[in-house]
């Protein structure tokens, strides 16, 4: 352990690599590039054949293939999900340019996701109601349970450190990222791996998340259906994803000569103790979750340059998050503040979506540009703050942050800061 700098007392924790496959692209820069200049994920199912089903359309990946960074016998043992979290893995570490071997007792992974194997849990069932139970792959269970995303990057990486794996909703990679950057600072680990993914466009996922009248049904127009804030919007669209980012105690960065992205400065938590699926109607304790980051981080909320907001196009959270950000930072502030739903272009990618909203607000801070809310075309009423609507916008912020709120009432959110050494 170093003698490491400090804020506050506190070990600095720093951002030092980024991995990403979302619907946008297989990598960071693609993704980045199709966020900024406003494209849209969404197109029709390719995953299996939907006619029987009420939505036709995702966010799905496009060409991506596991075995770029994965041996082909060891992605065939395993979910999408896992595939894809070493997939950003992998990206992230090269772009860190850290060295694990030599080390890896101090360098750990703090993974989440929502759901897990889903994919593998239906073809577990599949197979066993067709074929019958001494048919059933071996590999079901480790396929299916959700800590295997954390399991994989481990065995793969070879990291010894902690090993976490949250398991939220999609509060869940928000958490998992606080919650590494908590391990440094607390000085159990020098380096973690930290993210999310998820893989729910399934038969059952589309199924049962249609079932809940939670998605679109805007199929003859797919990419207009994410559609945050917006006063026609009529619910989410589906997406997965993975995201990585690499954080760092700042002493080991400098040593090493690491580029740095940006500071990870705060991580507040909350619940809402109100409903399974709908948010806190007051927004008092999501609010709650977001003053607590900026407490931690030492940020007045006058300071905050950016929100990327949780908003996934549904009728009531999006309505209940203008009222918390409102409620966190001072109408007066809330007012001039940039907000936008990075939804808009990549669906609502559940225990994935803080991860990859934590990539892009990282890079909104290092690069000055912040993401638009796309599909933004009519203003609601209940929604009255400024969403970049449609176009990204060059602002120079010093302050990014990132809500993640989850079915259950779990509230997360993280604040970055432009590194200043």
């Amino acid at each position: 352990m170093s003698t490491n700098a400090s804020l506050n007392g506190r070990r600095r924790v720093v951002i030092t690599g980024l991995g990403l496959v979302s619907p946008l692209g297989n990598d960071v820069e693609s993704s980045w590039q199709a966020l900024v200049d406003g494209e849209s994920g969404a197109a029709e199912i390719t995953a299996f054949d939907h006619a029987a089903y009420g939505v036709h359309f995702a966010c799905e990946l496009k060409d991506f293939d596991p075995t770029t960074w994965i041996d082909r016998k060891r992605a065939r043992r395993m979910d999408r999900f896992a595939q894809m979290i070493l997939a950003s893995a992998r990206q992230a570490e090269q772009d860190s340019g850290i060295t694990i071997a030599g080390q890896e007792e101090r360098v750990g992974a703090s993974i989440a996701t929502g759901i897990g194997g889903l994919k593998s849990f239906q073809d577990c069932y599949d197979v066993l109601k067709e074929r019958g139970p001494d048919r059933v792959n071996p590999f079901s269970i480790p396929s299916i349970i959700p800590n295997m995303g954390a399991g994989w990057v481990s065995i793969e990486l070879g990291t010894k450190g902690p090993l976490m794996s949250e398991c939220t909703a999609c509060a869940a990679s928000n958490m998992a990222i606080g919650d590494a950057a908590d391990t440094i600072r607390l000085g159990r680990a020098d380096v973690m791996l930290a993210g999310g993914t998820e893989a729910p466009i399934t038969p059952v996922g589309i199924a049962g998340f249609d079932a809940m009248r939670a998605l679109s049904r805007r199929n003859d127009d797919p990419q207009a259906a994410s559609r945050p804030f917006d006063a026609a919007r009529d619910g989410l669209v589906m997406g997965e994803a993975a995201a990585v980012l690499v954080l760092e105690e700042l002493e080991i960065a400098r040593e090493r000569g690491a580029k740095i992205y940006g500071e990870m400065m705060g991580y507040g938590v909350s619940s809402d103790a109100a409903h399974m699926t709908e948010p806190d109607p007051t927004g008092e304790n999501p609010a709650r979750a977001m003053r607590m980051a900026l407490a931690d981080a030492g940020v007045d909320p006058g300071e905050v340059g950016y929100v990327n907001a949780h908003a996934t196009s549904t009728p009531l959270g999006d309505a209940s998050e203008t009222k918390v950000i409102k409620r966190a930072l001072g109408e007066e502030n809330a007012a001039k503040v940039g907000v936008s739903s990075t939804k808009g272009a990549t669906g609502h990618c559940f225990g994935a979506a803080g991860a990859v909203e934590a990539v892009f607000t990282v890079l909104a801070v290092e690069r000055g540009v912040l993401p638009p809310t796309i599909n933004y075309d009519q203003q609601d009423p209940e929604c009255d703050l400024d969403y970049i609507p449609n176009e990204s916008r060059q602002a120079e912020i010093t302050v990014g942050v990132s809500n993640s709120f989850g079915f259950g009432g779990h509230n997360a959110c993280i604040v970055v800061r432009k590194f200043e050494d």
